[in-house]
């Protein structure tokens, strides 16, 4: 049987522009907005960062490419008997969200609305039709704030590839200038390389704009692969090019022209060079092409038409699986209405301020409290810190003890000393994974990292461990995990990191360090839960 479009506007009308396919599309596209509020919020409010300062553009340009290609597919306002595939992903999508909301961890509803904007896609044009518009779906990524674990582990590496070429082009230049660890001196500066490297702030939209140039190429697969992955080189040494041209400010001109230059050659100058560079690479590829299309045949820039497509959307039908995906995100948002309101559920402990000053053992300590400094403790991040030095009468070298608190780490936490030690100048000569649960004669898992660290002729042994609940955890990924698990269980998401340090003099055996490590490791259990509660 035949359907026509005269047919869809007769049986389905509410009036002459209305139609209830709209309708309940509108009911799913209202109902998802409260249900995910929590993760546009999120959003929002990264956007306000340099690092995601793009992501509004993203979903316009997501758009683009949805509209580019629905102006391919032909009109078919019939019925479809493959939507179900969508109405699944959509119900993945509100699990997934719902997770994100008990946890309180706003991020988590943020990356849960690309599933659910690529389940109503297959609901309203079924499977075989809609599958094919991926390539927007999968844009929204590049909107998304990274997972903060992952953001300073792959931040930090791209931090040092950029140091450690920008200081070889300096040397190139005969520039003086000596790499310390996220330090570049210069001898009459020395730049950090929080504040060499922010240029990486750049990385994210140029990643977004190699994704479109692929999809929008019409080349060879490998070339959209190359176009695709030249994204993080490219944004690299552009990144690297503009720490060396700083040295040569600040080695000719004096560090009084640095912040000028800075501004200017930060932003757009270094994006716009990045795009110039993937347009000649796209263009360098098609001139070996052995056809040697121009780079205008090769892109799809072609934007006549999409106005109409919009105007498509009166075509969506009013399926069961379209009621059912709207009916859906209702009962969501009624059911969250109905949940008790859930923060962070921080437990009373006590400051470390009262943390004991003598350790069964003999262990004592020696001399005041230390205080980081105030950028130290602001990219640190915690509620609550402690870091002293413990000595023993007797026993050669101290063990120094940091611990941090959090109330809540759905909104940041736990920085791995992995980060943060090499940012220091600190290189990890060693590191494992160690399980002390039989050593410690502990009720539940003991497990920390063991760690040798050594900044120039300096070594010292380090162990350190997540405290989440009751739980030692040494992989910071875990640790994550189970702050998830333990938001959505009890609405718990606070959290700690301890570490203890000590310095192996020269001569000394590894092992008399750990020695050292171990009991002062054994002498903070007893009080420790007093600063770090464990139970529910």
């Amino acid at each position: 049987m035949s359907f026509t479009s005269s047919d869809y506007r007769e049986r389905f009308s509410i009036s002459g522009f209305l139609h209830w396919g709209t309708v309940w599309l509108l009911v799913a596209i209202v109902a998802a907005g409260i249900f995910f509020s929590n993760g546009i919020e999120a959003l929002l409010a990264a956007w306000q960062l340099p690092e995601y300062s793009h992501g509004p553009l993203i979903p316009l340009l997501s758009g683009l490419l949805f509209l580019k290609q629905l102006r391919d597919v032909p009109v078919v306002p019939g019925p479809k008997t493959d939507r179900w595939p969508g109405v699944a992903i959509v119900m993945i999508s509100i699990l997934f969200g719902l997770v994100g909301i008990l946890s309180n961890i706003d991020d988590i509803v943020a990356y849960a609305l690309i599933f659910w904007v690529g389940g109503m896609l297959l609901i309203s044009w079924g499977w075989q039709t809609g599958r094919h518009f991926w390539p927007g779906v999968v844009h929204l990524v590049f909107m998304l704030p990274l997972p903060g674990v992952i953001y300073f582990k792959v931040t930090t590496s791209l931090q040092f590839m950029s140091s450690e070429l920008g200081v070889w082009f300096l040397r190139l230049m005969d520039v003086p200038v000596f790499l310390d660890g996220n330090i570049i001196d210069l001898g009459v500066m020395k730049l950090h390389v929080a504040e060499a490297c922010s240029g990486l702030r750049y990385m994210f939209p140029i990643m977004s704009f190699s994704y479109i140039f692929a999809t929008l190429y019409r080349g060879p697969v490998w070339h959209k692969a190359v176009l695709l992955l030249a994204a993080v080189p490219i944004a690299i040494v552009m990144n690297s090019i503009r720490i060396a041209v700083a040295g040569v400010i600040v080695q000719y001109y004096g560090d009084a022209w640095l912040e000028g230059f800075t501004h200017f050659f930060e932003g757009w100058v270094i994006f716009l060079a990045c795009i110039m560079i993937l347009f000649f690479l796209a263009w360098l590829m098609l001139w070996l092409h052995p056809d040697r299309p121009s780079l205008t045949q090769a892109l799809d820039l072609d934007t006549d038409g999409l106005g109409t497509q919009i105007a498509r959307v009166r075509y969506v039908f009013p399926s069961t699986a379209l009621v059912a995906a709207g009916g859906l995100m209702l009962v969501a948002v009624i059911g969250l209405q109905a949940l008790p309101e859930r923060g962070a559920n921080a437990p009373a402990r006590d400051s470390f301020a009262l943390f004991p000053r003598e350790l069964e053992g003999g262990w004592r300590q020696a001399g005041p409290r230390e205080f980081l400094k105030p950028g130290v403790a602001g990219k640190l991040g915690a509620d609550d810190y402690h870091q002293v030095s413990f000595v023993k009468p007797g026993t050669a070298g101290h063990v120094g003890l940091f611990m941090a608190w959090y109330d809540d780490q759905s909104k940041g936490g736990v920085h791995s000393p992995e980060v943060c030690l090499p940012g220091s100048g600190w290189e990890i000569a060693w590191l494992e994974r160690t399980d002390l649960t039989e050593v410690m004669e502990a009720d539940t898992p003991f497990r920390v990292n063991r760690a040798i660290i050594q900044k120039g002729e300096t070594r010292m042994m380090v162990f350190y461990w997540f405290q989440q609940k009751e739980r030692r955890v040494a992989w910071d990924f875990a640790a994550k995990f189970w702050l998830m698990v333990d938001g959505v269980r009890s609405g718990r998401t606070d959290g700690a990191l301890v570490r203890l340090t000590s310095p192996i003099a020269r001569g000394e055996a590894d092992a008399d360090a750990e020695a050292r490590l171990m009991e002062v490791l054994e002498a903070i259990q007893k009080p420790l839960p007093r600063f770090i509660p464990l139970g529910e």
